[in-house]
């Protein structure tokens, strides 16, 4: 969440400029998550025979298994059709995860179990043994569909390291992109531990394209040439289209609608932060949601609500989630995302600091912490970081009770709203928020349970795009002929460790993930040498 660019040249010039990677963190500054990954730590063994234990391993804090006696995952329907024969009892799997407590959101299978890995994709999910080429014991962890970031960034070659030790598998950057669809792609192709994917940026593109201000209107003709502009990246690759009224007050509604039109027609999702994230008048969330949901009514558009706790909901979360729950009941399609956190962060030269900012959010200058330091800022020293345009972190403007309300909701999901960068200016849920879901708000304060809460962060995102992307019909799954996107991880030990002063501290209790069938996080060290990711089109 930045500030509009003012970039005095031509459209042709700024084209370019943002191809060849304007304003990007130096991909080239990496940095060790947790040290080097060593052979002789890893409890992987090859190859390897085994079954399932008869008794399940110790008891962990959360629930044992719902189902461990009963059924299986159901066989996912491939896109190109039939699934593979069931494979004989002398196949030998890539990768074999043995002991492990399977969970599968999507079937709500919930049980011990072993998983067959060959090439990208699962192809057995077992109690009988299974031989691997690889074997990984998960005897007393959960084995998981790996976690969909809806709402993330760019995957710059520093964060996508931390995404992955959070578990992340699935990188989209649903707040919206700041490139061309095609520049963006080809940049990130072959260079990423995890998938990726984004939606088009009305905020941005508004800016940098037409060179419009934040404060301006669109004319007709503008608006034209941005929806222009969308449909050509929309066939380009990008999902969706990204709205954020609030950081370009310009916008106005109509801007808005024209284009969620287009979303509507191409079968595609629009993605908003609203335009106000405080219930004083003038302007206030709870209007600024019903300006949304009238989209959603005029258009018949699907529309998502971006991190509501933080935007939208804050203080007046119940009455929120009633508006959202009644235009559900309308039959509109609309979904929210919130992230695990009791504070927001954003940078001091955005709209959301302009003046009354203190009023609004009922904060003061000592609430506002330098993200990847200790200071706090004072009434003295808020001019210069504004000019310097720093990310703070707004201590306690978030009811943890309303985060605890919205997570209760069936159609809200888990979405970090952040990816770390080499700068460290960033809020702590770019490298912590799915490790914190389930460590603090299912493990320890039981908000949800355990399916619920992997749910949230796995086949409830998936679901949400598969209709603008396919390949996401086979993520977030758990289930023979899916894909191999998958993490393990300790339920007992599993959470954050990122703070506002070291927002870069990776995740615990994350011990394995795989990216399209390949081990990417070993032992809870990254492997550095895999680059799994795939790029995540639009149809």
């Amino acid at each position: 969440m930045g500030t509009e660019p003012d970039i005095p040249v031509s459209r042709d010039r700024r084209r370019l400029l943002i191809a060849l990677g304007l304003g990007a963190v130096n991909v080239a500054a990496l940095r060790r998550i947790g040290g080097a990954s060593s052979a002789t730590e890893s409890p992987i063994t090859t190859p390897a025979t085994s079954g399932v234990a008869d008794t399940p391993p110790a008891a962990p804090s959360l629930d044992q298994p719902a189902a461990n006696s009963v059924g299986l995952p159901p066989p996912l329907q491939s896109l190109e059709g039939e699934l593979p024969a069931e494979l004989g009892p002398g196949h030998v799997f890539d990768v074999v995860i043995i002991g492990g407590r399977v969970l599968d959101p999507d079937s709500g299978f919930d049980g011990l179990a072993n998983v067959g890995i060959d090439g990208s994709t699962i192809t057995a999910i077992s109690r009988e043994a299974l031989q691997g080429a690889t074997t990984i014991d998960a005897t007393g962890r959960v084995v998981s569909p790996g976690f969909i970031d809806l709402l993330s960034y760019e995957p710059n070659s520093f964060g996508v390291w931390l995404k992955l030790a959070d578990g992340v598998t699935s990188n989209l950057a649903m707040h919206g992109v700041n490139n061309y669809a095609a520049a963006f792609f080809s940049r990130y192709e072959n260079s990423t531990p995890i998938h990726f994917g984004g939606a088009f940026h009305h905020h941005f593109m508004r800016g940098f394209d037409l060179a419009a201000g934040v404060e301006s209107a669109l004319n007709s003709r503008q608006i034209d040439e941005l929806r222009a502009l969308a449909e050509e990246n929309l066939a380009a690759g990008f999902a969706g289209l990204s709205f954020s009224p609030e950081y370009s007050p310009g916008t106005t509604t109509e801007e808005m609608r024209v284009l969620a039109e287009l979303a509507a027609e191409l079968g595609h999702v629009n993605f908003f932060h609203v335009r106000h994230s405080d219930p004083n008048p003038p302007g206030t969330s709870l209007e600024a949601i019903s300006e949304v949901l009238d989209i959603a009514r005029t258009t018949q558009a699907a529309v998502h609500i971006e991190h509501l706790s933080s935007t939208g909901g804050t203080f007046v979360m119940a009455r929120a989630l009633e508006l959202i729950n009644g235009a559900r009941a309308d039959g509109l399609d609309v979904t929210a995302c919130l992230y695990p956190y009791d504070f927001w962060g954003t940078f001091l030269a955005s709209s959301r600091f302009a003046a009354g900012w203190q009023q609004r959010y009922q904060l003061n200058e000592s609430d506002l912490q330098v993200a990847g330091s200790s200071a706090r800022l004072t009434a003295d020293t808020f001019g210069q970081a504004s000019q310097e345009n720093k990310l703070v972190a707004a201590l306690g403007s978030i009811p943890d009770d309303e985060v605890q309300m919205a997570f209760r909701e069936p159609w809200t999901l888990v979405a970090s709203d952040a990816i770390p960068t080499i700068e460290m200016n960033n809020h702590p849920r770019g490298a912590g928020t799915f490790a914190r879901t389930i460590g603090r708000y299912v493990r320890d304060l039981g908000v949800m349970d355990l399916m619920t809460g992997l749910a949230k962060m796995t086949i409830l995102p998936a679901r949400r795009v598969e209709g603008m992307i396919p390949a996401m019909a086979r993520k977030g799954r758990l289930q023979r002929g899916a894909d191999a996107d998958i993490v393990v991880f300790n339920p007992e030990t599993i959470g954050d460790r990122a703070t506002v002063e070291r927002p870069a501290a990776a995740s615990v209790g994350i011990d394995w993930v795989l990216v399209d069938g390949q081990l990417a996080l070993r032992s809870g060290r990254p492997d550095r040498s895999t680059f799994a990711g795939r790029p995540l089109y639009s149809a």
